[in-house]
C-alpha cells in the first residue's frame, strides 16, 4: 500500500466526479461559449456575493493575474514572508507584473494590522519607494502549517487597506478548509477582499482549475490578463465539471482530513525521532525532526515503509492529508510512526 501525504494535489478524481466530466456539456470558452465553465464561474460568484468570476488552468495564474491587475510595474505589493504569491510561484510577482514584495514578518504566515499600517506609513509622496498598491493574504497558510487567519484580523487589515487605497487579494486555494474549520461563510470573505482565488484541485479533489473571483471590471481585466498568460482554454467545460461536482460533495467532508491530520500529529509529538509539531488547524501537518538525524533519512524511512511526505525546506516536514487517505491508510501511518 503506498500512502501519499506530499499533497492535497495528488488525489483522482472520484467515480462521481469522472460520471460529472464524461457528461458535461461543452463549448469554445474562448468565446464565452462553454456553458459548464460559465455555470462554475456563476456558481462560486453568487456562493461568495461577488458580481464575476472567471476560471484559470492553475491557482498561480489565477494569483499572478490578480496581481497584475491590481499593480502597475514598479509598484509595491504587502505579503507575509512566507506567502504563496512570494516564495512558490516562481518570483511572479516581479516578472509578470513588475512589482516590488515587501515581506512582512508575520507568524505562521500571518502578519497583523498592525505591521501593516507601520509597513505602509509614510504614503506615496515619497518619489524615491515604490507605490504602495496591494495587500495580499493567505488563508489557510501552506508553509504555515494550514494556519486559519483570524477573520477579526482580516477585518482590521481591510480597515488599513480601505485609508490607505489599497486593493486588497485573498490567496484562499485552501479556503474552504478555513471556512470549515473555524465556521465561517464564503460571502463573509466576498464582502472583504476585492480579489479571491479559490483552488478547485486541492482539497476539493478536481484534478485541475482555479477560479478568480471579483468585480465585472476585475474579470474583464484578468480575462485579458489570462489570454497574455496563455491561459485561455477550448471545451474546457470538462475540468469545469469536477469543479461543480467537487463544491457539491466535497466541501463538507474536510472535516474528515482535518481529523485525520491531528490525529497524525499527534503520533509524531509521541515519536522519539521528532522534536516538535505545528499547531494543527486544517489538513496540513508541519514537523521537525530532531537533531542528531538528517531529515531526508526520516523522509527515506517512511518512502520505505510506502509513506510519501515532502520537505519544505528550513527543516521542515510536510505531511497533507486529503480525499484520497482513507481510515485504513491512517492505522498503517499511525502504526509506522509509533514503530519508526
Amino acid at each position: 500500500m503506498q500512502i501519499n501525504l506530499i499533497s492535497d494535489t495528488v488525489t483522482k478524481p472520484t467515480k462521481g466526479m469522472l460520471e460529472a466530466m464524461m457528461n458535461a456539456e461543452v463549448g469554445d470558452d474562448v468565446f464565452k461559449a462553454d456553458p459548464t465553465v460559465n455555470k462554475l464561474q456563476d456558481k462560486l460568484a453568487k456562493m461568495f456575493g461577488m458580481e464575476a468570476a472567471l476560471f484559470f488552468p492553475s491557482g498561480t495564474m489565477a494569483n499572478q493575474a490578480a496581481i497584475k491587475l491590481h499593480t502597475q510595474p514598479g509598484d509595491k505589493m504587502f505579503c507575509d514572508k512566507w506567502a504563496h504569491v512570494y516564495n512558490f510561484e516562481g518570483g511572479g510577482p516581479a516578472f509578470n507584473a513588475g512589482v516590488t514584495s515587501y515581506l512582512l514578518d508575520g507568524k505562521r504566515g500571518m502578519f497583523t494590522a498592525k505591521q501593516l499600517k507601520e509597513a505602509v506609513s509614510g504614503g506615496r509622496s515619497d518619489i524615491h519607494t515604490p507605490y504602495s498598491r496591494l495587500v495580499a493574504l493567505e488563508n489557510t497558510t501552506n508553509k504555515g502549517g494550514g494556519a486559519c487567519w483570524s477573520f477579526e484580523e482580516i477585518l482590521k487589515v481591510k480597515k488599513v487597506c480601505v485609508k490607505n487605497n489599497l486593493a486588497f487579494h485573498l490567496d484562499g486555494a485552501r479556503l474552504f478548509n478555513a471556512i470549515i474549520a473555524k465556521g465561517e461563510t464564503p460571502e463573509q470573505y466576498g464582502k472583504v477582499f476585492d480579489t479571491i482565488s479559490i483552488c478547485l484541485s486541492k482539497g476539493l479533489g478536481a484534478p485541475v482549475g482555479s477560479v478568480l473571483l471579483g468585480t465585472k471590471e476585475h474579470m474583464e481585466k484578468a480575462l485579458r490578463i489570462r489570454k497574455l498568460f496563455g491561459g485561455a482554454m477550448r471545451q474546457v467545460g470538462y475540468l469545469a465539471a469536477a469543479g461543480i461536482y467537487a463544491l457539491d460533495n466535497h466541501v463538507e467532508r474536510l472535516a474528515i482530513d482535518h481529523t485525520r491530520a491531528k490525529i497524525i500529529g499527534t503520533a509524531l509529538q509521541n515519536c522519539e525521532l521528532v522534536k516538535n509539531v505545528e499547531p494543527i488547524e486544517t489538513n496540513i501537518v508541519i514537523f521537525n525532526v530532531i537533531d542528531s538525524i538528517n531529515e531526508q533519512d526520516f523522509i527515506s524511512r517512511l518512502n520505505e515503509a510506502g509513506i510519501l511526505l515532502i520537505s519544505m525546506g528550513q527543516g521542515k516536514l510536510r505531511m497533507v492529508t486529503h480525499l484520497d487517505f482513507t481510515e485504513e491508510m491512517l492505522e498503517v501511518l499511525v502504526h509506522t510512526i509509533e514503530h519508526i
